[in-house]
């Protein structure tokens, strides 16, 4: 009897109403929000990189976001509290925002392998010019095999 009335109470507790919030006025549209999360997602990274330095140059990376969208922190607040109450949509829109990441990434890296590539390159034709250049260089080896 103890276990039953324990069992019907906690039911009745764990049975409330969920209320979600309603869409904003001024909702911002969903691959805006993708965009926004991944260059939250990369400004959370930049604090746990290097936080000391960020807060030493009096740099506000929320700021940077909310300028560069056009947007403020109440909007941005009320539009992921409108997203995150569908689980299944949140859900995909992350998926989303790991894909730019990726995307983005995969970019960065070829970019960077390009600019190695043209240093080395250009390291190259530096080196083989001084040489035909500058006679000088060579012919002390010349003259060692006179």
């Amino acid at each position: 009897m103890k276990y039953t009335l324990l069992i019907i109470l906690l039911v009745i507790v764990g049975c409330q109403e969920v209320t979600r919030p309603e869409k904003p006025e001024n909702l911002i549209p969903r691959d805006k929000m993708i965009e926004i999360l991944a260059d939250a997602y990369i400004g959370n990274a930049a604090r746990s990189v290097n936080n000391r330095m960020l807060r030493t140059k009096g740099i506000q990376l929320d700021s940077i976001l909310y300028k560069k969208h056009q947007i403020d922190s109440l909007q941005f607040a009320s539009s992921n509290a409108y997203y995150t109450s569908n689980l299944n949509t949140y859900t995909e829109m992350i998926k989303e925002v790991e894909q730019l990441l990726t995307d983005r990434k995969t970019l960065l890296d070829s970019l960077i392998k390009v600019e190695k590539e043209q240093k080395e390159a250009l390291k190259d034709t530096v080196t083989a010019d001084s040489l035909t250049q500058n006679p000088t260089l060579i012919e002390p080896a010349q003259d060692l095999e006179e």
